[in-house]
């Protein structure tokens, strides 16, 4: 594996490197599919994984390293999502800040091979505005900060904080309406960031590695 950060080995990959475009791509490959499993059928994943990669290549030329590149791919990321369901809507417009994945009649593969608890939690987070949803795996599951959430999401960070605290609340209430989800709901009130955290940990602790890069 080639050693590096992500900014030293993108900048050897898009002058021509393929040795470090392919272990960047190693890097953050699991993340990236995660990203688009619990937002896209699962015959698009691996597309959309592999269209966000070559997407970096040629937005080169954007990304001047103010941002970490960590936040530059999720950008790209949500930019190939929302063209994924656009073409999918025969070029009608979306909006990520009302719509849903379960609005928009997406069938995520996370669904078919989970156990009860996370089916429940991807259903839960299915129902959520696609840029709620976006927030919590990003910020809870991957360890985005604020301000890198606000990148993403192209919004100011005092918006990112609202809007976690909306999903937060959204998601506990879609778990609690469900038997299984009701399981992974705290008993008592508690603050809803740290069970998150603790959730997503759990979670990620329990998920197999995926092994579609093979």
């Amino acid at each position: 594996m080639v050693a590096g950060t992500d900014e030293t080995l993108y900048d050897a990959w898009r002058s021509g490197d393929n040795e470090s475009g392919r272990a960047l791509f190693e890097r953050h490959f699991d993340a990236l599919f995660r990203f688009f499993e619990n937002k896209a059928g699962g015959g698009d994943v691996a597309d959309l994984v592999q269209r966000t990669f070559l997407a970096c290549v040629e937005a080169r030329d954007r990304f001047r390293g103010a941002s970490s590149f960590r936040t530059f791919l999720y950008s790209i990321a949500r930019h190939e999502l929302s063209g994924f369901y656009r073409a999918r809507r025969r070029g009608a417009a979306v909006d990520f800040g009302v719509s849903s994945v379960a609005d928009l009649g997406a069938t995520p593969s996370t669904l078919v091979r989970q156990r009860s608890e996370h089916a429940a939690l991807s259903s839960a987070l299915q129902s959520l505005p696609v840029d709620l949803q976006i927030a919590v795996e990003l910020r809870f599951w991957e360890g985005l900060s604020g301000p890198e959430l606000a990148a993403v999401l192209d919004v100011a960070e005092g918006t990112v904080r609202s809007r976690l605290r909306r999903a937060l609340e959204g998601l506990r209430d879609a778990l609690a309406s469900s038997t299984e989800g009701a399981r992974l709901c705290p008993e008592h009130e508690a603050d809803l960031e740290a069970w998150a955290a603790q959730l997503a940990a759990t979670l990620k602790h329990d998920e197999p590695a995926h092994c579609s890069k093979q």
